[in-house]
């Protein structure tokens, strides 16, 4: 590369030499940057000074996460206006405080809808009141229930009917008066009936009838004109879809029971932050004082707000969240083995979905991807590989981010 350099040095001697210089740098796989003018020489007027960079060679050999070197030399470097400062070492928190919403996890919903079509009589509860697993949330009456147990009460008839010709038809059987195939259809017809008991059973069943009540029912014979619907779950009531005096339809929603133990906080997470998180890690919301971790990070962005949605499970404390409720949380960020830093703002440049800084080495600078914690107006925390001693860009910053790019199109 000494030799394409010096034929760069004699670029100011020999403007008609350009063109030549360009071809040799492109056999030669070099980028060429950019071209700068200085009215100042007549030579530069025409085209002046092209500046080779082994930039393009340097980045293609390291992976895209890794340092990239800019080499530059001293003409170069008065021309971009550089100017440089030391980071300033934080001890502040790692972790980020982003915006969210609680949420109740969809697992730990239930509605309770109607058992059958009817009127309703009552509704015991209200919303945010407490209720318990079997608790009688609402009274229900209604004209398919008489009609269940009716065909129910006809089938128990028809089950022991068919239970005792068969028991009969046995004994005649083994005294040898009738025929096995007499046999074989009442043991059939037996069977019917007992498919027929069980679809009756388990119809209802469907109109929330427990085991107990359908006992009650075959030993009694008596026919109810109307049923206590129950709460599924122990929970806390958040709605009520219907009011007591309405007639409703079958499977309409009445009641919506949640299960407040464990909730879920969905942030916004601005999509140049989310490298920094890792699923797993602890989550806290500081004003409530409830605890969990991050249980999954979003695939998709939202176009407006540039953002994805993390999803943190809270599991301790969380007496005083609730369902809507807007609150900040602190999500750990994820350790990358370098220090906490305090940067100028605008220090730091976002390309090919990274942060970087440029640290000056004796050659020109070094493009080392960071983490950013977070920004202000005046500052910028980051998290990366670097010490307090480390000289880093803080103006001319576009001039680096472009050769940077440039790199990337070789």
């Amino acid at each position: 590369m000494s030799y394409l350099h010096r034929v760069g040095a004699g670029l100011q001697r020999q403007p008609q030499a350009v063109t030549i210089a360009i071809s040799l740098a492109r056999s030669c796989g070099v980028k060429i940057i950019a071209g700068l003018h200085d009215s100042r020489d007549a030579h530069r007027r025409f085209g002046v000074l092209v500046l080779f960079s082994v930039l393009a060679t340097g980045a293609a050999a390291q992976p895209r996460t890794q340092d990239v070197i800019i080499r530059l030399d001293e003409r170069q470097l008065r021309s971009g206006a550089f100017e440089l400062g030391n980071p300033e070492p934080e001890n502040g928190p790692a972790d980020i405080a982003l915006p969210g919403v609680v949420v109740v996890p969809p697992m730990q919903l239930r509605v309770v809808a109607a058992p059958a079509a009817g009127l309703l009589e009552t509704l015991t509860v209200s919303p945010d009141e407490s209720v318990r697993r079997g608790q009688v949330i609402a009274q229900l009456r209604s004209t398919e229930l008489v009609e269940a147990q009716r065909l129910f009460l006809q089938a128990v008839t028809a089950h022991d009917l068919a239970a005792e010709a068969l028991r009969r038809d046995e004994q005649l059987n083994r005294e040898r008066v009738i025929a096995e195939r007499r046999l074989i259809t009442t043991r059939a017809e037996a069977m019917a009936a007992a498919a027929a008991l069980d679809e009756r059973t388990q119809l209802l069943g469907l109109f929330s009838l427990g085991d107990e009540e359908v006992a009650e029912l075959r030993r009694t014979r008596r026919i109810q004109a109307s049923l206590a619907v129950r709460s599924p779950m122990n929970g806390v009531v958040l709605s009520r879809s219907a009011t007591a005096g309405e007639r409703v339809a079958q499977a309409a929603p009445l009641i919506t029971i949640a299960d407040l133990s464990v909730l879920w906080v969905n942030a916004q997470v601005p999509i140049s932050r989310v490298p920094a998180l890792e699923p797993g890690s602890r989550v806290l919301v500081p004003v409530q004082g409830a605890m969990g971790s991050l249980l999954r990070i979003g695939r998709s962005v939202d176009a407006g707000t540039q953002s994805v949605m993390a999803v943190a499970e809270m599991t301790q404390d969380t007496e005083a969240l609730r369902p809507g409720q807007a609150v900040t949380v602190a999500m750990a960020l994820r350790g990358n083995g370098g220090g906490q830093f305090r940067i100028p703002a605008g220090s730091v440049v976002r390309h090919r979905e990274r942060n970087w800084i440029f640290i000056r080495t004796p050659d020109g600078f070094r493009a080392r991807p960071v983490t950013v914690l977070s920004e202000s107006a005046q500052f910028t925390s980051i998290r990366g590989e670097l010490t307090a001693t480390d000289q880093i860009a803080t103006r001319g910053i576009l001039a680096l981010l472009g050769a940077l790019s440039d790199g990337d199109e070789s």
